[in-house]
């Protein structure tokens, strides 16, 4: 995915990977900055209990105003505003 732009997001780096999807930097091309986006598989979609816990966390981010989230091309994408350190 490096290199890859999804939506308005153009993936630098990977930082990791866990149980519900891979985390990379990206650029927020419409803002100019820097932001951590979470991609989930698509067969998470049909996993209800995945998408509650991906739904929690994007409200938990969305109360903090640093976060959006969306469908693209069958990925679920969260980014959130990348901190140093």
């Amino acid at each position: 995915m490096i290199g890859q732009t999804i939506s308005h997001y153009r993936i630098l780096e990977k930082l990791g990977e866990g149980g519900m999807g891979q985390v990379f930097r990206a650029t927020d091309t419409k803002l100019n900055r820097d932001v951590a986006l979470k991609v989930l598989p698509e067969a998470f979609a049909a996993d209800r209990e995945r998408m509650a816990r991906f739904s929690r966390e994007s409200q938990v981010l969305a109360s903090l105003n640093v976060s959006s989230d969306s469908s693209l091309s069958g990925a679920l994408v969260l980014s959130k505003r990348r901190s140093k350190g």
